[in-house]
């Protein structure tokens, strides 16, 4: 290339260096859970020894740790003293109640690093082998998810208990299908806004004893009944006022999709919803970041999941019988609701 040809800011290698050691940074950041730094820092150890000592850790081992953090944002430093950022202060003090330490093991799982240590293999198959793929029911990560990810669902379940709160709350009574219930965090704040709901939630049966127990602390034991089993094949039953269909619809093709759609229509009353919790990318598939990385997530994960495009998703509940499916952006939060409604 002669100097003519030359590109005005010259080629760099830092972001492909910075993209290959990615994994260094996660697994930075899950040190710093694991020894609870961010917390030891929230109750008031400041400097390196002060933070080591409150974290039983060498100190040598948490000044370059934190520098580190430093450098990825998640810590602030002045002099020798390091400092919470409000997203550390808010995520990561074990704390807090929007605490997010405890994602980091369905995050990090073996599992899900496995997947993408073959991702060159799923490009070429068009998707994850069913040996690296985690949606076995017995698999365990899904127990991790359930007992790690609900803090970050706590506004995508508001919203979707707002959204029936307007539809159902003059009602006597609501019958409400939680499919995928996981933590059960979507049905347990639909049951805490709607008093005369009563929340069928289907699951896997190991990953539904989380959920039991959530609904019991909750006291909302007698409102709160299981459907153990896979979402494909258990019996939903009749006279549902509203489906939940969350963090699902992602795993599988748009053939299974609409299998699952048609027997959430056959399920409700007439006029009752399915309300759809997803990454939505849109239609260019490169925006908004997050969801448009998603559709790798389920390349890696699964045989035939993806990130499914509002249009995509109108034509699976169209085709499953569902009528007038819209969008519901949840930002800042990166995923979205679809709702559609059953014709009354």
């Amino acid at each position: 290339m002669s100097a003519q040809q030359m590109p005005a800011t010259p080629p760099s290698p830092v972001q492909i260096f910075n993209t290959v050691q990615g994994h260094q940074r996660a697994f930075a950041l899950k040190a710093a859970v694991d020894i609870d730094l961010f917390t030891a820092i929230a109750k008031g150890s400041h400097t390196a020894a002060e933070i080591a000592k409150a974290c039983s850790a060498a100190e040598r081992g948490v000044r370059i740790l934190s520098d580190a953090l430093v450098v990825m944002g998640f810590l602030a430093k002045s002099g020798n003293n390091y400092s919470l950022t409000p997203d550390t202060a808010f995520f990561l003090d074990s704390r807090s109640p929007a605490y997010l330490g405890l994602a980091f093991n369905f995050l990090l799982h073996p599992t899900q690093l496995a997947s993408f240590e073959h991702l060159g293999e799923a490009v070429r198959k068009g998707g994850s082998p069913e040996e690296h793929s985690t949606l076995s029911p017995d698999d365990p990560i899904w127990i991790e998810f359930a007992k790690g990810m609900a803090p970050i669902m706590v506004p995508a379940a508001q919203a979707i208990a707002g959204l029936l709160a307007g539809d159902l709350g003059a009602r006597p009574s609501a019958k409400i299908l939680d499919i995928a219930a996981s933590h059960g965090l979507f049905g347990i704040t639909v049951a805490q806004r709607l008093p005369q709901a009563h929340i069928y939630a289907l699951d896997w049966p190991n990953v539904l004893e989380v959920a039991r127990d959530n609904a019991a602390k909750q006291g909302l034991a007698d409102r709160y009944h299981l459907l153990p089993g896979s979402a494909f094949d258990v019996d939903y039953g009749t006279g549902f006022d509203a489906i939940l269909i969350t963090n699902l619809l992602h795993h599988f093709d748009p053939s299974e999709n609409e299998k699952m759609l048609k027997k959430a229509h056959a399920a409700l009353n007439p006029g009752g919803q399915v309300i759809i919790l997803e990454f939505v990318p849109n239609d260019d598939r490169v925006s908004p970041p997050i969801p448009a990385m998603f559709g790798l997530t389920m390349l890696g994960n699964t045989p035939k999941g993806d990130a499914y495009t509002l249009a995509e998703y109108a034509t699976m509940c169209r085709n499953a019988g569902l009528e007038a499916p819209r969008l519901v952006p949840l930002e800042p939060m990166p995923e979205s609701l679809v709702v559609a409604r059953k014709a009354f």
